[in-house]
């Protein structure tokens, strides 16, 4: 993790370094976090990353265990369900809202994504396919224009990076999920609130029934055993 810089604010600094450090998995699952070891890491005192560690755990990227402290979480296929469960309802939210307010500037930055998002796909790059899929999913949200959305999807979707810690990673899925895209694009440039819902949701349905069909983590913590969306 890199230092934090001095006279900026130390606990925000603290908490971000950490973060980023878990969701880019330089600190996998079952890592430990103790207070000493992340201050020292960080170049801070102890109380900052005391701080960044419990906003960690709240935001469900950490867990507490007996007599180690806290570790990084392990995301299962069961908490994938759950995950995928509230996605369903708020990612549908979102698109709905979106289809609603979405001014001409944001189609064009959705558009300009997915175009990114398909040179990937036809270049087979999982990573990029990867980047570009929660992208999407973010400027979606922000496109809803509601800000107590924007928290818990922000959580759930770190929670779901997590999982891509120790998956297989293959490109078979990557058309679907660029497909299922274009699909919710189509309905937020008609404006057509219902079916920019109907088909946010089925795309999130289709995640998660892969999750259970497979019983395992899916790739990349994506949502399906072939390389899918987030």
């Amino acid at each position: 993790m890199p230092p934090v810089v001095l006279g900026e604010a130390l606990t925000e600094q603290s908490y971000l370094r950490l973060r980023e450090a878990i969701l880019q998995r330089r600190l996998p699952a079952g890592a430990r976090l103790s207070v000493p070891a992340v201050a020292r890491r960080l170049g801070v005192s102890r109380s900052p990353a005391r701080e960044a560690i419990a906003r960690i755990a709240a935001e469900g990227l950490a867990t507490f265990v007996p007599r180690k402290g806290a570790v990084v979480a392990r995301i299962t296929a069961a908490d994938l369900l759950e995950i995928y469960e509230l996605r369903e309802v708020l990612e549908g939210l979102a698109a709905r809202l979106a289809a609603e307010r979405i001014a001409a500037d944001g189609l064009a930055g959705l558009r300009a994504l997915l175009d990114r998002h398909r040179a990937a796909v036809e270049d087979g790059d999982v990573a990029r396919h990867m980047e570009l899929d929660q992208a999407f999913h973010r400027a979606l949200r922000h496109a809803a224009g509601n800000r107590r959305l924007l928290e818990p999807l922000d959580r759930l979707q770190a929670q779901v990076r997590i999982a891509m810690d120790t998956t297989h990673r293959s490109p078979g899925g990557m058309p679907q999920a660029l497909a299922e895209h274009e699909e919710i694009l189509a309905a937020l440039r008609d404006h057509d609130a219902v079916r920019a819902e109907a088909v946010a949701r089925a795309h999130i349905i289709r995640l998660r029934q892969s999750i259970a069909s497979s019983g395992d983590v899916p790739a990349g913590g994506a949502g399906s055993s072939r390389g899918g969306a987030r």
